[in-house]
């Protein structure tokens, strides 16, 4: 296994793991507030009522939401399998055509992600519109931790996984 393919594979675990995190942990949007706050996520909604317990259920997510969480799983488990064929690759290079394209595949879901998930402002609960969030909201850490940093490591780590493959090409 090359360099260049066991630095893809890096970038790819290290964009699994930011992805996972972002859909365990619920704080996608939130109120901020610190004696009365809401905090939403795509699997789980808290609230805090003024220095009460913190209580926490479903929600009844919106479609754009639910297609977010479609997407979101789809991501991980294309991820998960670039991951699989970057480490095969070791034993045999073919799998790297395999990782490119699971690798692309799983860059799409994350990005329609990204996307998706702003066109949820406009229901009732927050208030706003389509791709405008109130003031009163700010977007929390999950959201971003998934578009920061999965979505650019995966970029970052498929630019990488190109690199070896037409290497790979044009010496065949």
């Amino acid at each position: 296994m090359d360099k260049l393919a066991i630095i893809s594979g890096i970038l790819f675990i290290t964009s699994e793991v930011f992805a996972v995190a972002s859909l365990a942990h619920h704080d996608w949007l939130n109120t901020g507030g610190d004696v009365g706050s809401v905090v939403l996520g795509l699997t789980k909604q808290c609230q805090t009522i003024y220095g009460r317990a913190r209580t926490c259920f479903t929600p009844t997510l919106p479609a754009e939401w639910v297609a977010t969480l479609i997407f979101l799983v789809a991501g991980i488990i294309s991820l998960a399998s670039t991951c699989c064929f970057v480490i095969s690759s070791h034993w045999r290079r073919s799998m790297l055509i395999y990782a490119r394209w699971a690798a692309f595949v799983a860059i799409g879901c994350l990005c329609h992600v990204g996307l998706l998930f702003p066109i949820g402002f406009r229901q009732i609960l927050i208030g706003g519109e389509a791709f405008k969030l109130p003031d009163l909201w700010k977007l929390g850490d999950s959201y971003k931790l998934l578009w920061v940093f999965a979505v650019i490591l995966s970029c970052s780590g498929w630019c990488i996984l190109m690199m070896p493959m037409r290497i790979w090409m044009l010496n065949r």
